[in-house]
């Protein structure tokens, strides 16, 4: 079934906390909401498949092989198979991560 959802409001932050909504989980990908409050973040890892940010609020820094960018609002950034990176929340943002298995 379809729906119109508003996508700054499909996960809502929480104080010191990360959240996260899966809305798409099938053999091939996930499609997953996030809300980071400030300050918090991903350690560094790998994943065997590219992944999609889509940053829908705030701004992060994500490193991938070591190297810093900063993402905001109405940015988007891929984050290469096999490549190290972590996230970390300069203020509050959200993100959706689009990951494709195949």
């Amino acid at each position: 079934m379809a729906d119109v959802s508003d996508i700054k409001g499909f996960v809502e932050y929480q104080t010191d906390s990360i959240v996260s909504r899966e809305l798409i989980r099938k053999e091939t990908g996930t499609v997953t909401f996030f809300a980071f409050d400030k300050g918090q973040g991903l350690s560094e890892h790998t994943a065997p498949y590219d992944a999609l940010v889509q940053v829908t609020d705030g701004v992060a820094e994500l490193k991938i092989d070591g190297k810093p960018y900063v993402v905001k609002e109405g940015e988007m950034i891929v984050m290469p198979a096999e490549k190290t990176h972590s996230l970390t929340a300069i203020e509050r943002f959200k993100m959706i991560l689009t990951m494709i298995r195949s």
